[in-house]
């Protein structure tokens, strides 16, 4: 479907108090279009309806006239650099941002994110990374628990087959 009637429903969604649906269609424009900055200020916008400053920050990111507090609140929720360049979801490199502020933006995350992986990076083959904690020793007990639950259940799977094997030649 083409950008300009899947925007005609996006706005009809919204005046139909449809936000959710308007929400999701935007998101999927923006995955389209990953390096259309203007479009990336239409999730913003629905994003601030809710309440969601942190994801109204992530899609103003690139834009000059950003308000601090959600950019703030985005930096916060992506504390790494590389959870940064997940979550802005650009494609190709800095020169496609129409702005000189949005390269200068992207720029930096992907300079930073090169120095915290110890290799340079770019915008098509983000670092997968660990998932982000604010303590940054979450995802370590995470593992260290499924590895445990997994172990639990492949004995009491063996103990099953063991008493199950031992009755059937009682």
């Amino acid at each position: 479907m083409p950008l300009t009637d899947t925007l005609a429903r996006v706005d009809a969604d919204l005046a139909a108090g449809r936000i959710p649906v308007a929400r999701r269609r935007l998101r999927g424009l923006v995955s389209s279009f990953p390096n259309d900055l203007a479009l990336r200020r239409r999730p913003a916008g629905t994003y601030r309806l809710y309440g969601e400053p942190a994801e109204a920050g992530r899609w103003m990111y690139l834009e000059e006239d950003r308000d601090a507090a959600e950019t703030s609140a985005f930096e916060a929720r992506h504390p790494t650099a590389e959870g940064r360049m997940r979550a802005l979801a650009w494609r190709g490199s800095e020169s496609l941002a129409r702005t000189a502020f949005a390269g200068e933006q992207l720029a930096a995350v992907r300079t930073a994110c090169s120095e915290a992986v110890g290799h340079p990076v770019d915008w098509d083959s983000v670092p997968s990374g660990e998932k982000e904690t604010e303590d940054g020793g979450g995802s370590a007990v995470g593992g260290f628990l499924a590895g445990a639950g997994c172990l639990a259940a492949a004995l009491v799977f063996l103990a099953i087959w063991v008493n199950g094997l031992v009755a059937l030649f009682d």
